[in-house]
């Protein structure tokens, strides 16, 4: 009789687990040693640190309270503004600036 494959049920971390994880790895000089240290796959690990750094979360805000991201929207639509306004001075710095040489 050939015996069944057996299925290996993939661990489960909780979220205060994943931040811990991702803290320990922050602090540590080498990611392995932290894997190593939490007894989890190191690739887990890279993958945690790759999602948790995306643009995408850091505009999620990383569950900030509701006063410090109304906060980061403002600060955040005011580097939007003079980033424009910097771009319409370069241009017109660039239009009266041209010499005519006749």
């Amino acid at each position: 009789m050939k015996d069944s494959p057996t299925l290996i049920k993939r661990q489960r971390y909780d979220a205060a687990f994943r931040a811990e994880a991702l803290r320990l790895a922050g602090k540590s000089r080498s990611t392995q040693a932290a894997a190593r240290a939490l007894n989890i796959n190191l690739k887990l690990l890279y993958k945690r640190q790759k999602e948790a750094f995306t643009p995408v979360a850091a505009a999620r805000g990383a569950d900030l309270d509701p006063a410090t991201a109304a906060e980061l929207r403002q600060l955040r639509a005011l580097a939007r503004r003079q980033a424009q306004g910097l771009d319409i001075l370069t241009k017109a710095i660039a239009i009266f600036s041209v010499t005519d040489n006749q």
